[in-house]
């Protein structure tokens, strides 16, 4: 036989072994991918079952939906009460917007004052952020009366009133390194320093927004399933 016939068949017999166990090797990774896909939907629906099962995660869920309607009621009183936002109040109002509420703020402005227009614009950042102090603005060329009795001299004039009883102020900007560029957050410590405001965590302050919308929907749907449930 012609030698280099009798090499060329074992080089082809050498290549197809090869092959074969290739294919072999393959078809067993494929069976075991499969094996291993089939059993794990079973294995998470079993564990998700005994998950819903538990007792003591029931009533961390139902714990934790308490907590946010508490929360939600909590918002919706201060709302009620004006805070939430940065309000326009007169003199006739003054007294009452002031007593009815535990902690708030008040901007005696005038309304060609620039400066007057830089505090209105942080002030108007920080009142969504902090629902539970009220936050409102009083004309002082129509306040005469109330600009007298709280010896208004300098506006901006930034009073903070606790329980009714005004307990310190912001003049100017003499708390703020008296130049017209302070931040937000420089304002916003200023008055957490005071104990005008809470300190926020840095999440609830870049998210808040979507914090409270996250609230009412896990509220509507806590209520539509114990609508179901009945």
């Amino acid at each position: 036989m012609d030698p280099d016939a009798v090499k060329s068949t074992l080089s082809n017999l050498a290549f197809g072994n090869v092959l074969a166990a290739a294919a072999r090797d393959y078809k067993k990774e494929v069976l075991a991918n499969e094996k291993a896909q089939s059993s794990n939907p079973v294995n998470e629906e079993v564990d998700l079952d005994e998950l819903m099962d538990d007792p003591e995660l029931e009533k961390l869920h139902a714990d934790r939906i308490a907590a946010l309607k508490r929360e939600v009621e909590k918002r919706e009183a201060f709302k009620r009460q004006g805070h939430g936002e940065y309000r326009e109040v007169n003199e006739g109002d003054f007294l009452g917007e002031v007593t009815r509420s535990e902690k708030v703020i008040c901007h005696f402005y005038h309304k060609e004052f620039y400066r007057c227009k830089i505090m209105d614009k942080h002030l108007k950042t920080l009142a969504p952020r902090h629902v539970d102090t009220k936050f409102i603005r009083v004309d002082a060329e129509n306040a005469p009366f109330f600009v007298t009795k709280l010896a208004i001299k300098t506006l901006p004039c930034v009073l903070l009133f606790s329980k009714g009883i005004a307990v310190d102020r912001l003049v100017g900007f003499q708390d703020l390194g008296t130049k017209d560029d302070f931040t937000t957050t420089k304002l916003e410590n200023v008055l957490i320093k005071k104990g005008m405001l809470s300190k926020k965590k840095k999440e609830e302050d870049d998210e808040d927004a979507e914090y409270q919308e996250s609230i009412r929907r896990s509220v509507r749907s806590s209520e539509n399933l114990d609508s179901d449930s009945d």
